[in-house]
Order: C-alpha cells, then sequence, then structure tokens
C-alpha cells in the first residue's frame, strides 16, 4: 500500500503542474523531476515486491536514475536564486548520467531474456559496471547537495544586500529539501530497500506540502530576488548577479571617501525626517530611488560606513525606533507588537529575532529594565 501511495501522490503532484498556467522555470523544473520520480518510485514498487519481470524494457533504469535527483535539486533551486537560468548550462549538469547510460548500454540492449538471467545472476557478468554507477551516484548525490547548501549560502546573503525582510524569500525551505535528500541518500546506503522508499515518499510529500504553500511553485507569483531592472551606474558598481566576495565587492568602485561621506550624510538625514526604515517592504533599490542614487552605490556606501548590509542595517534602525517610541506615555495604551508593526516589522516572528540579534535581549526582557 505505501509503495501505491508514494507514487500517487507524485503522479498527482506531476499533474497539478503540467495543468498550472503560465509556469515559471522553476516549475518546468520541478514538473519534470516529479514525473522522472514517479518513474522512479513505480520501477522501485515492482522491485520491491519482487515483480520487477513484468517490466523487464525498465529493468537497469532504476539504477541509473539516482544519478538526476542531485541535478534536478541543484537547478530547482538555482530557478530560484539566480535569474535567468540558462538552459545550455542546465544540460551539462546531466553528463554523469548520460555518462552512464552509455556504460550501462550493453546491458540495456540486451534481449529481455539476457536481461532477466543478468538480474538472476546477481548482475553477473555486469558487477563493474554497476560498482561504478554506485560510485558515480555516491559523488553525485554529495557533490549536488554540498553544491545546492553552497546556492541557498548564497542567496541568503544576496537577500539580505537587498531586502530589509527574508520571509517567504529567504527559500529556508529548499534548505530542507537539500538535507531531506541527504538523509535520503544515507539512507539508501546504509538501510533497507523499503526504508530508502518510504523516505522518498515521505520526500514527495514534503515537497508537496511546502511547495503548495510557497509562494512561486503553484501559483504565479515568483519567490526569487526580483531585481528590478536599473541602467548602469556612471558612478558605482557592476551590477552583479551574484554577491562576490566582500573584500572584492566594490574594488572597481569609482566612489571617493568624500562622495561616501556624502551619500551617508543624506542617507542618515533621509531616515531621521522621513523614517522609511518604518515601511515594512522596503527594499534597497527603494531606499536608493529616494537618495536619487544607484542601488549598489548606496549598498557600498552602507557596507562600508555602517559596517552591515542593507538588511541588517534597516532592522537596526527599526529596533532603535520601537525603543523609542516604547518608553513613550502615549503609546502605554499600545501592545508591543501594534508598535513593531508601526516600526517596519512585518510579523512577530520577524520583530522578535532582530530585537534579540540586535539586542542580545528578547523585547519584554528588554523593557522591563527600561
Amino acid at each position: 500500500m505505501v509503495y501505491l501511495i508514494g507514487i500517487i501522490i507524485s503522479a498527482f503532484l506531476s499533474f497539478l503542474l503540467l495543468t498550472k498556467k503560465n509556469k515559471s522555470i522553476a516549475d518546468k523544473i520541478l514538473f519534470i523531476w516529479l514525473f522522472v520520480t514517479t518513474l522512479h518510485l513505480t520501477i522501485f514498487a515492482f522491485k520491491a515486491t519482487e515483480r520487477h519481470f513484468q517490466i523487464p524494457h525498465l529493468l537497469g533504469i532504476e539504477i541509473l536514475l539516482p544519478l538526476v535527483h542531485g541535478p534536478f535539486l541543484f537547478l530547482y533551486i538555482t530557478a530560484f536564486s539566480v535569474r535567468p537560468l540558462k538552459i545550455s548550462y542546465s544540460l551539462l549538469h546531466f553528463i554523469p548520467f548520460v555518462l552512464a547510460v552509455l556504460l550501462a548500454l550493453p546491458f540495456l540492449l540486451l534481449d529481455i531474456d539476457a536481461k532477466i538471467l543478468v538480474y538472476q545472476n546477481d548482475g553477473r557478468p555486469f558487477q563493474i559496471h554497476r560498482n561504478i554507477i554506485f560510485i558515480a551516484t555516491l559523488l553525485s548525490g554529495t557533490t549536488y547537495c554540498l553544491l545546492s547548501l553552497y546556492r541557498l549560502y548564497r542567496h541568503k546573503k544576496k537577500v539580505k544586500d537587498i531586502f530589509s525582510y527574508t520571509e517567504k524569500i529567504d527559500l529556508q525551505w529548499l534548505f530542507y529539501l537539500t538535507v531531506g535528500l541527504s538523509g535520503i541518500w544515507m539512507v539508501s546506503f546504509f538501510a533497507a530497500d523499503k526504508y530508502t522508499f518510504i523516505s522518498v515518499v515521505l520526500y514527495v510529500l514534503f515537497i508537496g506540502y511546502y511547495g503548495i504553500k510557497q509562494v512561486g511553485i503553484f501559483t504565479n507569483q515568483q519567490a526569487v530576488v526580483q531585481e528590478p531592472a536599473i541602467p548602469e551606474p556612471s558612478i558605482g558598481i557592476k551590477v552583479l548577479d551574484e554577491t562576490p566576495p566582500e573584500n572584492v565587492k566594490y574594488e572597481n568602485s569609482s566612489l571617493s571617501e568624500k562622495q561616501i561621506q556624502q551619500i551617508h550624510t543624506n542617507l542618515h538625514q533621509l531616515m531621521q525626517r522621513e523614517k522609511p526604515h518604518c515601511t515594512p517592504g522596503l527594499t534597497l533599490p527603494d531606499l536608493a530611488k529616494q537618495l536619487n542614487v544607484h542601488p549598489n552605490t548606496l549598498s557600498q556606501v552602507i557596507n562600508s560606513v555602517e559596517q552591515k548590509n542593507f538588511f541588517d542595517y534597516i532592522n537596526t534602525l527599526r529596533v532603535e525606533e520601537f525603543k523609542t517610541r516604547a518608553v513613550k506615555t502615549e503609546n502605554q495604551k499600545y501592545t508591543m507588537l501594534s508598535l513593531a508593526y508601526e516600526c517596519g516589522f512585518n510579523s512577530k516572528t520577524s520583530f522578535n529575532r532582530n530585537f534579540r540579534n540586535i539586542t542580545g535581549q528578547s523585547p519584554t526582557e528588554y523593557l522591563k529594565h527600561v
């Protein structure tokens, strides 16, 4: 029964994506991935119930398919965190799978009776081929899980350079997805096949639950970092798709120290006068537009003078704004959360987390001592 449930869930999610209008690149990648997963689960179910000889034409495919799950995960994450995703670049990640198919071709081209005989003889005379593919699968799984984690780390860093909030755009659920796939690799290598299948079914359920909840998968919105199209600045740095290391990030900047200080002075006056940090959805381009400077220029000023990224800079101001408002007599009738919303925070969790990170105390602990 568990095999049938897993296949039905995977197929149903594939159908949802297939029938969705205006599919994004991430949607298309997930559809193909879930379709392949459905095929993999189906073959696995036949093999686990010792009925795989009923599908002799598919014998051997189950050994090759694990090589595609790592690339699919990485490309799915990349579709959310990097724009645009190049198709030619994407196909290169499936070269190990193609090489494995070529290696397995002598077996795949056998007639049905010969294939069945190989399975009955525990893979002989193709054990070396099988072992090579096994090692390649292990290396692929490890490599792509690490690459996916690194991609998410870079994305999270990029988000904090542009946005004053991280809810729904930090792709934290994809971090759990990556950890989950890593867990499946571990189970598949050290546990019985049925536990691997159960792990995959739970993994598909996870994709379904978080995928439907998240913006950008089963909806028409996008949860990617969408930077506005901005012309190349006359003063500043080149717009980068990837966030470079801090020590080289602004090495080509033509800003002088005097210009940096002047922009910072203007920034400080704007924050004091108009308090744009109290706008919940404030982004770096929004603030740069108010100062009439390029976003990369403003980012450089904040990083070099404040020694903070945009996210930390804005949320520090929000915390200070809350501390100022909370002690005023006329605000005692309001709850902490309502004051937090007025200061630009968009959720209780975001408020509490940022307040503790900045002050080392919870809001309640802080107010007890003022």
